[in-house]
Formats: structure tokens, C-alpha cells, sequence
């Protein structure tokens, strides 16, 4: 976040008023304006807006990669590439947003933990192309620029290009006010990463025989938020703060809804040096059978065993208090899984023992078979 700046807010232009041009000249009269109207009328304040960037200084510079040049402040964010690195280089970008889990966010004034949702959902999916996640860029949108509500969104976005181990590059803070409430704000964020051209992980790759792995989600991650609000506090008029035997260690509703999206990247990238990676599927909007679909060719089919894992327990609670069929659960929430990687059958053991050496909670789910690019699933999720 190196500049803040408003978007949108009330005002009139110089060319408005008669379609003429009226140059401000020193010595105007005062009669003509009884009482001059500053920014901070506006409800934009410059001065807060400095402080949030000054209270994340520390928190970027933790960020910092070699490759960053300058500091924050400038008018764009500088990044040497190593071309020294790679022979044919391709760049990736990704971006993406929190969605309406930013709605639990700003009723809990819970904010450090959606900045790490955040940086996962883009640079999880810079990764699935085999890419290695560089820098990252922020934009936060709120009503009012609360200093330390903005430095704890912009730390949990720290947080997260550290765990995934690229630069938080810069971005930009814009206060919109009567556009959004004063407690209320959105964020987005665009990632680049790099892969080498020969290396790009793609659909091509996979082949009959092949071995799927699931790697574990941290819960809901970020998708479905509209329909968790709705099945759970809308119809079935449940508290944030109440808590669920079920979640363990008196683990409240609301704290179950905040857990921050895992961050795949680096795992993934020590996966790919150490096995035989075809692709990777990284499992948000469109759940399993969406995403999977995304990296087979036309002659195979992936093959995944429901039995093979245990969704976590709020999958359950959003089924039952909303009394949702298994599909439209499967079509919406990744149901326990975040990340698939498609391996060769030779090097799966080695990828099961890559991604346990690194805490990573994965296991074979299924394999690719002869088909029509389709996604099977089949068994049934252990229960209890």
C-alpha cells in the first residue's frame, strides 16, 4: 500500500457550473465563498490515510524479496527479474478478492486474517501453473481510512505474501465515502509469478495412470460466504459467538467462519522440484468436480474417492441447517480438499512424503482414467 487516494465522494467540478472555465486567481473575494471547503468535508481524510500507510511500513518491508528495488512511496512498485534464472521466462498473473466472507470480518472487527485469505486465492492460483509467485499488489476500498483498522487488513496481507513467499509490491488504499459505509470496505489484489516456459504445468500433461492427491483445506477457505450467511445467520438465525461442540476447543461460530485460507504455494513449488507434477488444481468457486475439470484433456477422466477423507464439521452444519443436496454442496464449497496435484503413479509416494514432510495433511484421492474429460466421484464421505 504505498498511496491512498478517493475514488468516489460528492463534490462539483470547476467546468460544471455554466460549462465555463473560472481559473482560480489569488486575491478571489471572499464574499464569494463564505468559508472554504477542504477535502476532510468530503469525508476523505489525507492524514489518516498516511498513518495506515506508515503503521504497515514494517509489516511490508518483512515482505521484502532481492529482487525489490526502492521502497515504499513511489508511483509503482520496481521488480528485477532474474533473467539469469530461466531461459524462456513466462510471467503469470492472477487476481481475485475475499468475497462476502469480508461480511463476518466486519461484524466480528476481526480484521488481520482476511488480508492471508486474500493473498491465497491469487497466488494459489499462480502456482497451479507450475508458477513461482513474485510480487503481489493490494487495493483496499473502504468508507472511511481508519488507521489501525487498515494497518491490521494490510498486516494479514503481509502475513500472507511471507507464507507464500512473495513481496507485497505496493497497492493503493481509497477512501470512497457515501459510497460505502464508514465500516465497511472490500479488497482485491493482483499477483505476478514466473515459470519457466518448458516447465508450465497444463492439461497436456496428464495421462491414464496418473495419480490424484488431495491436499487439505483449512475449512470453507473463501468461497460459498453468500450461502453460509444465508443458511446459517439468515434462515437459521444462528450467532457469530456461539460455540460449536462440534468445532472443538470452545470454538465459536464466528472464529470457525474467519479461519484464513491455506497457502499452498511454496509446498507446491517443493513438490514440483521433488515428484513428477503434471498439474495442480487449486479447488475455490465451483468446488471439487468445477476445478478438477479445469486441467483434464478431452480423452481421460479424473476419478476421486469421497471416502478417502472426512470433510471438516461446518460442511456439515451449512448441509443440515440449510438442508442442501450433496451437489449443490460439491458445486460450491471445496468440501475439505483446497489443492489436488495430478502426479505420475511412479512418484506418488514421493509427493505423499514431500507434502507430509512439509505438515501438508494430503493423501492419494483418486486416479485418471481412460474417459471423456469428465470428473467421477464416487463413494461416500466418512461420517462421525
Amino acid at each position: 500500500m504505498t498511496h491512498v487516494s478517493e475514488r468516489s465522494g460528492a463534490g462539483t467540478s470547476p467546468m460544471s457550473a455554466g460549462g465555463d472555465h473560472q481559473p482560480w486567481t489569488a486575491g478571489t473575494s471572499r464574499t464569494m465563498r463564505k468559508r472554504s471547503v477542504s477535502y476532510a468535508d468530503a469525508g476523505v481524510s489525507i492524514e489518516a490515510g498516511d498513518r495506515a500507510v506508515e503503521l504497515l511500513k514494517s509489516k511490508v518491508k518483512q515482505t521484502r524479496r532481492p529482487e525489490v528495488l526502492g521502497d515504499l512511496g513511489g508511483f509503482a512498485g520496481l521488480f528485477r527479474l532474474d533473467t539469469q534464472k530461466y531461459k524462456n521466462p513466462i510471467l503469470a498473473s492472477s487476481t481475485d478478492g475475499v468475497g462476502t466472507k469480508l461480511v463476518i470480518a466486519q461484524q466480528l472487527d476481526i480484521h488481520d486474517t482476511v488480508g492471508i485469505d486474500l493473498v491465497a486465492m491469487v497466488v494459489d492460483d499462480l502456482v497451479a501453473c507450475g508458477a513461482e509467485p513474485l510480487f503481489l499488489l493490494d487495493y483496499i476500498a473502504t468508507g472511511e481510512v481508519v488507521p489501525d483498522k487498515v494497518a491490521e487488513i494490510g498486516a494479514g496481507i503481509a502475513d500472507g505474501c511471507r507464507y507464500a513467499g512473495c513481496a507485497l509490491l505496493g497497492g493503493e488504499t481509497a477512501e470512497h465515502p457515501g459510497v460505502l459505509r464508514p465500516d465497511e470496505y472490500d479488497i482485491s489484489a493482483t499477483g505476478v509469478g514466473v515459470v519457466e516456459e518448458s516447465e508450465i504445468l497444463s492439461s497436456e500433461r496428464v495421462e491414464v495412470g496418473d495419480v490424484v492427491i488431495a491436499m487439505r483445506s483449512s475449512g470453507l477457505h473463501s468461497n460459498g460466504y453468500s450461502l453460509v450467511r444465508h443458511v446459517l445467520l439468515g434462515a437459521g438465525r444462528m450467532r457469530l459467538d456461539v460455540v460449536i461442540e462440534d468445532f472443538g476447543r470452545q470454538r465459536t461460530l464466528g472464529e470457525e467462519l474467519l479461519t484464513p485460507t491455506k497457502i499452498y504455494a511454496q509446498d507446491c513449488l517443493k513438490l514440483i522440484a521433488e515428484a513428477e507434477v503434471r498439474t495442480l488444481a487449486h479447488v475455490t468457486g465451483g468446488g471439487i468436480p468445477g476445478n478438477l475439470v479445469r486441467i483434464l484433456p478431452e480423452h481421460v477422466d479424473a476419478v476421486v474417492n469421497r471416502s478417502t477423507w472426512k470433510p471438516q464439521p461446518i460442511f456439515d452444519l451449512i448441509q443440515s441447517k440449510g438442508r442442501i443436496e450433496d451437489q449443490e454442496m460439491e458445486a460450491t464449497f471445496n468440501m475439505g480438499v483446497g489443492m489436488f496435484a495430478i502426479v505420475s503413479a511412479e512418484d506418488a509416494d514421493r509427493a505423499l512424503a514431500t507434502l507430509t514432510g512439509r505438515g501438508v495433511d494430503a493423501w492419494q484421492a483418486g486416479e485418471i482414467i481412460e474417459g471423456s474429460g469428465n470428473v467421477q466421484m464416487v463413494g461416500h464421505h466418512t461420517r462421525g
